[in-house]
This record gives C-alpha cells, structure tokens and sequence, in this order.
C-alpha cells in the first residue's frame, strides 16, 4: 500500500503482467509438458523440449499468492493488517471486473493460506468479508469449478462483442485450463475401438488451445507504471515457515496444536 494506494491500479497493473506473461507461452508449450510425463514419448525428444514460459507463469501465481500474504504479516499493528487485507479484497474484485480470474484466484489463494486465515481477531475487524465472501463463490472449486465456469462463459461473451478494448480482456484462471487440456489427453484415446483416429479428442485439444491463443493476443488496455510493476515481480517474499512465524507473533496460538507447532518452528529457527 505505501507503492500503491488504489486498488484499481494495482488490479489493472497485475491484468498488465498477466497478459505480458501469457504472451510468451507459445501453444506447443502444452504438448512439450506433457510430453515430459509421457512414458511412451522417447527420451531425446523429451530433452529437447522447453516450457520455460509456462513454468514461468506458474511460478508468478505461487509468487502473488505469498506476496498478499507476506504484505499482511508485515504489520504489526492489527489496524494495518485490517486495512491490507481490505485493499487485496478490493483488488481482488478490480481483477473480476477486468476479466482476469488468474490474480483473482492468486489473491483468493493467499488469503486463504493458514497463516493468514488464522488471524481471527484481525479478520474480526475485516469490513469486506461479505465481498470477499462472494468472490469466493465465484471460485469454488466443488463441481469441477462450475460456478467460476460460467463466469468465464459470460466474460467471454462480453469479450467477443466489445468494442473497448477494456472489456476485451479474459484472463483465465491458468492452472485450471492446463488441468482440462491435461486430463482432455490423457483421458481420451487417440484411436477408437475400430482403428480410427479418435477427431473428436483432437478437435477438442484444438479448440482448447485456439481459445487461449484469442486470450493471449489480448492488446493491453492500461499504461504501464513501471515502479510499481517491479514492485510486484521483484520485492521479497516470505516462505511459508517464515510466514507461520510472523503469524504465530501478530496473534500468539490458541490452542495445543498451533503452541506445539510454534514452538518446533521456534526451535528449528
């Protein structure tokens, strides 16, 4: 919050890195990643494959995840803690309103990790909790993500008929469409019982991954503001021992099983 005071920003700043990210992964990323666990696949070809980018993509989700959560530990005044959990919330929901569920479901991650959802007296302060509350609907995971899938069906409806380029921008939540691409491959036969190619499989794969190159190819709708751009991919952030530990010192344990565990990670720092 000292780097950025308005959430709105900060939410179009991170749908900025989103989409830069995105445009890296090139779609043969996705063959060369499951080729990797494929035992039918030969080992040279396996070598040579790269999916740097979509690692890479990965790693910026766990990354804002523990950087929401390091941003709360920080303080410790419970005031301050209230009021950096409000201003994610609200990010959170300038990330839905934009159309990128990525961040959303990054930030949603990282106020839900133990460390922080154990604040209760901080969290009893917490004038959002309603909002957050429905932005976790919106991503629940019960029914195969059934809720989360028909908002990106309506995002992409407004997408495709916008005509400002704000409203153009989808960012789906990435860890989930690898998931379906990967299951969509591995749990649909290549051939038919008689032989033939199984197209349909094929057609889908196609279609899943023609969809995510209309994703990628998004232009950005928002100046970038560098500062805090490198703020976001650059500035430290804790791990989850160190986060625990600073939880464990803004709101001392409350009862045997968290005493226990404070005082081996206590003793094992």
């Amino acid at each position: 919050m000292e780097v950025c005071s308005s959430a709105s920003l900060l939410g179009q700043q991170l749908t900025l890195v989103e989409l830069e990210r995105l445009s890296f992964i090139g779609p043969e990323e996705f063959v060369q990643a499951f080729a990797k666990d494929s035992p039918h696949i030969d080992s040279s070809f396996k070598d040579m494959k790269k999916t740097k980018n979509l690692e890479s993509y990965v790693h910026w989700f766990n990354r804002l995840s523990y950087l929401v959560a390091s941003e709360i530990c920080k303080h410790s005044k419970k005031k301050q803690r209230v009021k950096t959990i409000e201003f994610w919330i609200e990010t959170a929901r300038e990330c839905f309103n934009v159309g990128n569920f990525n961040s959303l479901m990054a930030i949603i991650a990282g106020l839900n990790m133990s460390p922080i959802s154990r604040l209760k007296k901080t969290w009893h302060k917490v004038q959002q909790s309603a909002k957050f509350t429905i932005l976790e609907q919106y991503m629940d995971p019960s029914s195969n993500f059934s809720s989360y899938r028909s908002t990106l069906k309506a995002a992409l409806w407004r997408s495709a008929g916008a005509t400002d380029q704000r409203q153009r921008v989808v960012i789906p939540f990435f860890s989930l469409l690898v998931k379906d691409i990967y299951f969509l491959n591995e749990g649909c036969r290549n051939r038919l019982d008689n032989g033939h190619i199984n197209f349909e499989k094929f057609w889908q794969l196609a279609k899943q991954v023609t969809e995510f190159i209309t994703w990628k190819q998004a232009a950005c709708p928002y100046e970038k503001n560098a500062n805090l751009v490198l703020f976001l991919l650059t500035t430290p952030v804790l791990n989850e021992k160190a986060l625990t530990l600073l939880s464990f010192e803004r709101e001392p344990p409350d009862n045997s099983v968290e005493k226990e565990h404070y005082k081996t990670l206590k003793t094992a720092s």
